[in-house]
């Protein structure tokens, strides 16, 4: 729960719209903060506090972020290519990295985010050491300047400390840029992670890579308890392939066999899988984290979205590559996409895709007492502008989910805390900082 800091007055806003749950959202609702939770929800009530004009949702989570991807952004669209001609070019950021100009980049991308409403993130962190693989003096260095710049930015963040050991799924050694994801062992990364220093505003959880970068020795003796556990899983086909090769078994069995999936594993992008992974999937309770404008821009496919919520399997959403930083433009592309490879419509409902940028994302990120317009709940609030050309005229819900976008977002509370106002962000001037920021990584 958020630091208590003592009796305070409790801080009072009045919304036009909220949306608190279920397929419609309450008219004119007060809500009541006190010490960064909420003390008080009150629909069809009078007038009183400041007003919220427009529709108010919880906290969106961002599930997936790889902040320093968002250097690329614009860059890599010039010719034709895949994933893996790609992952080139992340390299070649990724190498030009350091602690302050790493810290410098996030906090101007975590700003980003809380423009676009998002209030807590989720860092699938594997840019660990300095060029060639040498330690840093704090050997958490990149990771303590992620979690400052979220602190600054204003957002909350569930550091995902990813295991990296191999270039491949035959466990050729890390070279070139990958050597400074790797930690040698499960022994040393463990040992590194336990470190971290923690604040109020950080969850630790740990990752691995995929079964490209862990091999079956190492994820065997990873044990996460109850702390939340990501893992890329089935973004191309070639992973697959090397996967059957290998182990003779897709990676959602090979997951399944080494005991790490269940309600508090993630797996991310899930794009190319069988029916047999889909029941996996479900069965267990794992939470299939979707990156729609990432898995469109490096044309990896679509994932089986509603097959896989159909199974039990609950869904949250990731911006990845930030080729985008906008989660309505995230939750409409899981349904759009189900209607481009089914050629039919209303796979989801407004309020389960809301759902999933909100409660179940939260969920997926360690933070089960956020996403929720309710007492008890941290106090994170983003309004959305239904007057603006994109919004004017629709029904709020959808108007959020079908309509809205980033630039829609005019307030935004975290854990009580004001953070946008009127469509800015309070402490930093964000797209100065961004152009800095890529100017220092880009040659």
């Amino acid at each position: 729960m958020p630091l208590t800091r003592g009796a305070a007055e409790p801080t009072r806003y009045h919304a036009d719209y909220a949306w608190l749950g279920g397929e419609a959202p309450a008219r004119d609702v007060s809500i009541e903060i006190t010490d960064g939770v909420f003390s008080a929800v009150v629909p069809d009530s009078t007038p009183a506090g400041e007003r919220l004009s427009g529709l108010t949702l919880p906290g969106l989570a961002n599930v997936h972020s790889h902040a320093f991807h968002r250097a690329l952004r614009g860059r890599t669209h010039g010719g034709a290519g895949t994933f893996w001609t790609w992952r080139d070019r992340m390299y070649e950021v990724a190498d030009r990295l350091d602690p302050d100009s790493y810290h410098l980049l996030a906090r101007a991308v975590y700003g980003e985010m809380a423009l676009a409403g998002i209030t807590c993130v989720g860092e699938f962190h594997y840019l660990h050491h300095a060029p060639g693989g040498a330690r840093y003096a704090d050997p958490n260095a990149m990771g303590h300047a992620l979690l400052a710049a979220a602190r600054e930015a204003g957002i909350r963040i569930t550091l995902l400390d990813a295991l990296y050991l191999t270039s491949t799924v035959d466990g050729a050694p890390l070279d070139g840029p990958q050597r400074r994801f790797g930690d040698g062992s499960v022994d040393a990364w463990a040992t590194r992670v336990a470190e971290v220093k923690l604040d109020r505003h950080v969850a630790i959880g740990y990752a691995a890579h995929s079964v490209r970068a862990v091999p079956a020795p190492a994820l065997a003796v990873l044990d996460p308890g109850k702390r939340p556990f990501h893992v890329h899983l089935s973004e191309q086909r070639a992973e697959n392939e090397a996967c059957q090769a290998r182990y003779g078994c897709s990676p959602t069995e090979f997951l399944d066999r080494s005991e790490l999936l269940g309600p508090y594993t993630t797996v991310v992008h899930a794009t190319h899988l069988s029916t047999v992974d889909v029941a996996t999937l479900g069965g267990g309770r794992t939470h299939v984290c979707f990156c729609p404008t990432t898995e469109r821009e490096l044309a990896d496919g679509i994932g089986p979205a509603r097959a896989l919520a159909d199974a039990g399997a609950p869904l949250c959403l990731g911006s990845d590559s930030h080729a985008v930083i906008d989660l309505f433009e995230e939750a409409r592309a899981v349904e759009l996409d189900e209607r481009l490879r089914t050629e039919r419509c209303g796979h989801f409902a407004p309020a389960e895709l809301l759902d999933a940028a909100t409660s179940t994302g939260h969920s997926a990120l360690g933070w089960p007492d956020a996403g929720r317009i309710a007492p008890g709940y941290r106090a994170d609030l983003v309004t959305v502008d239904l007057g603006s050309v994109r919004t004017t005229g629709a029904e709020p819900l959808s108007a959020a989910v079908f309509a809205a976008g980033a630039p829609d977002v005019t307030h935004v509370v975290v854990d009580g805390r004001p953070v946008v106002t009127d469509g800015r962000h309070r402490n930093l001037d964000v797209p100065r900082e961004l152009r800095d920021a890529i100017a220092t990584v880009i040659a």
